[in-house]
């Protein structure tokens, strides 16, 4: 049978990381797609912190757009605005659609160019290669699988996380936490909770840094892993502004659509699904906004579109080094083997490769 006639609806989809590629490679072979995305790749979040210690992993992490986007006009610049017809772009530009797709995530400082990015990693891995103490920044998901990382590639390096939080991982229940701290404790990571660090150039060049509780802490270089703003600074003064939340998140209804409208989705971290922010729910996201644009473009009426309900349980995993990680499921918290095989290993490249035609 003949593959039905690709539609001549435009789709524009703005922002290219999980979510946002996964809705533009869903709907190439379906409509007029566009992404928006000042990237000339996209990076497989999941990967970037193993890649400063190992910087080939980069390789694979790091993908070309224009490798799995075969039928996308991509547009490489950054988004400043919409109305309800088009999107704005920084370079003077403006692009039609008839459906939108925002998948901004939080706010990334990465340059634009995939070589440049490779070059970074490479960077990390010399400051690290070259240091005998290092001082990481923030107890979150980033922070903390950073100084595993360094701890399990370089046991004979001094790590030091500092945290201003009274636990590691806030978005994990006190269990998992806790067994994220014992198995950073027992690899001699030196964790300082309740705690917070100014670095200033002076004191970045001296190797001494003081904490909040006036403690002087020595270390060789340094990694800042605190959260990044959401990237939702760009919709503030567009048609949707009202639909942005108290922290910068997009409202959206049960079809992932922005609340107020018919035509534009809401994808991954931006959005205000209650659930934690994993790269594996972004691509659910990115499911179901593929569908319901199938849908409404073929005509299907508003009660067949899908309905995505937030994973309030959602398993989340965390990567200790190559061989360690704890899980938080459902019912339980496991470390260990486990869930080291589930993640750690690889980190979900190789799957996330494969689903978007690539080898693994």
């Amino acid at each position: 049978m003949a593959e039905p006639a690709k539609s001549s609806a435009v789709v524009v989809v703005v922002g290219g990381g999980v979510a946002g590629a996964f809705v533009a490679k869903s709907l190439q072979s379906h409509a007029q797609v566009v992404l928006i995305e000042p990237k000339d790749y996209l990076e497989i979040p999941y990967g970037e912190l193993r890649s400063k210690v190992e910087p080939l992993f980069a390789e694979r992490t790091l993908i070309k757009h224009t490798d799995y986007l075969t039928d996308v006009r991509i547009i490489n610049t950054c988004a400043t605005g919409i109305t309800e017809k088009e999107v704005l772009t920084e370079d003077g530009g403006s692009v039609t659609y008839d459906y939108l797709v925002i998948a901004t995530g939080h706010v990334d400082s990465a340059t634009r160019i995939r070589d440049e990015r490779l070059e970074e990693f490479k960077q990390d891995n010399q400051k690290i290669e070259s240091s005998r103490s290092i001082l990481v920044i923030g107890g979150g998901p980033v922070g903390v699988e950073l100084a595993a990382e360094i701890a399990t590639d370089y046991p004979g390096k001094k790590v030091t996380l500092v945290h201003k939080g009274s636990r590691l991982l806030e978005f994990v229940g006190p269990k998992a936490s806790k067994k994220v701290l014992d198995w950073l404790v027992s690899k001699k990571v030196d964790v300082l909770l309740n705690e917070t660090v100014e670095v200033t150039s002076l004191e970045a060049s001296s190797g001494t840094y003081t904490i909040s509780s006036g403690e002087k802490i020595t270390a060789d270089c340094h990694f800042v892993c605190v959260g990044k703003r959401i990237g939702s600074g760009w919709l503030s003064h567009s048609f949707v502004k009202e639909s942005l939340d108290d922290k910068g998140r997009l409202q959206v209804d049960k079809n992932l659509r922005v609340r107020g409208s018919q035509i534009v989705f809401a994808a991954g971290d931006i959005t205000d699904v209650p659930e934690i922010k994993q790269g594996y729910l972004a691509q659910a996201h990115a499911m179901v906004i593929a569908k319901n644009i199938k849908l409404l473009i073929n005509g299907s009426t508003e009660s067949k579109l899908a309905t995505y309900t937030a994973n309030s349980s959602a398993p989340a995993l965390v990567s200790l080094g190559r061989k360690g990680g704890v899980a938080q499921l459902p019912c339980f918290t496991v470390s260990g083997w486990l869930p080291a095989f589930i993640k750690s290993r690889d980190l979900f490249i190789g799957k996330v490769r494969k689903e978007i035609g690539l080898k693994a």
